[in-house]
């Protein structure tokens, strides 16, 4: 497969026998497409290593990340889903979850003037979708907006590629070494500067849902560091605990500043964050 031109690989394509397929992304060690088959719908993922740059570490994990993904999903009880290996490194299929994301819904919340409101129900659905994941033990670690896929149903919480809380096969494991920043709860981010590693907690999670809250709702991130610092000038920022003076709307506002405490300890559970909610 050409990373610049992508193709699914030979193994995938004898599995789903795709009768119509879109590229959704194509960056930094993770394809994905839509695919259509006649088994069904279909996300899948495939990983390869990112090789190191003057302005990005070499990440050689992103190639088990699929497969590392399939194999949560499969702990977790999912079916109709399969993970493997490819030249380059691995690869998963699963079903594919139709929806906005919990940024685009919110858009027209963040535009100028806006008198619409976020709705509490949208919010509550990802609080209940990640109040399942962790009422089983686990924890997701990589909390989003783009990863609470808001369905005409439910609301499903996607890419678990990270997620901790049972066996993962040793072949496929790797350690947690932080998420996107913005999301990232300043113990996270402190441990990550220290040891180049953390171990994500239920805790940081809810965090994570705060700050995906309030920049879906607001558009401003949490934390106060310069749009072009680099990751570990972010990591200083949001471990040392430089909020930004904005705050989610009525709503949502006092509950959002509680699940972005800086102690972990202080924040709500996502019991308590539902309950506040419902």
């Amino acid at each position: 497969m050409s990373r610049s031109s992508p193709e699914l690989p030979i193994v995938v394509l004898d599995a789903l026998m795709p009768t119509a397929q879109r590229l959704v992304l194509n960056r930094r060690g993770s394809v994905v497409w839509e695919v259509r088959s006649h088994r069904g719908h279909y996300a899948v993922k495939v990983g390869y290593p990112i090789e190191a740059t003057a302005d990005w570490p070499a990440q050689p994990w992103t190639a088990l990340a699929p497969a590392r993904e399939g194999a949560v999903l499969l702990r977790l009880g999912f079916v109709d889903l399969a993970y493997g290996e490819w030249e380059c490194g691995t690869w998963n299929f699963q079903p594919w979850r139709e929806g906005p994301d919990l940024y685009q819904l919110w858009e027209p919340c963040r535009r100028r003037r806006s008198r619409i409101a976020p709705h509490t129900s949208v919010a509550l659905g990802c609080v209940e979708a990640l109040a399942e994941l962790h009422a089983r033990g686990w924890t997701h670690g990589d909390v989003q907006p783009a990863h609470f896929i808001i369905g005409p149903e439910r609301t499903h919480l996607i890419d678990l590629a990270l997620a901790q809380g049972g066996d993962v096969p040793e072949g496929y494991d790797f350690p947690f070494r932080g998420c996107l920043v913005h999301y990232e709860a300043p113990e996270i981010a402190r441990s990550v500067l220290d040891t180049g590693k953390a171990e994500p907690t239920q805790e940081a999670d809810i965090y994570a849902l705060g700050a995906s809250l309030l920049i879906s709702a607001t558009g401003w991130r949490a934390m106060e560091y310069p749009d072009d610092a680099s990751r570990s000038v972010q990591r200083e920022a949001v471990a040392n605990g430089r909020r930004r003076q904005v705050k989610a709307p009525v709503e949502l506002g006092e509950l959002v500043d509680a699940m972005l405490s800086h102690a972990p300890e202080d924040r709500p559970t996502i019991y308590e964050v539902g309950k506040a909610l419902s």
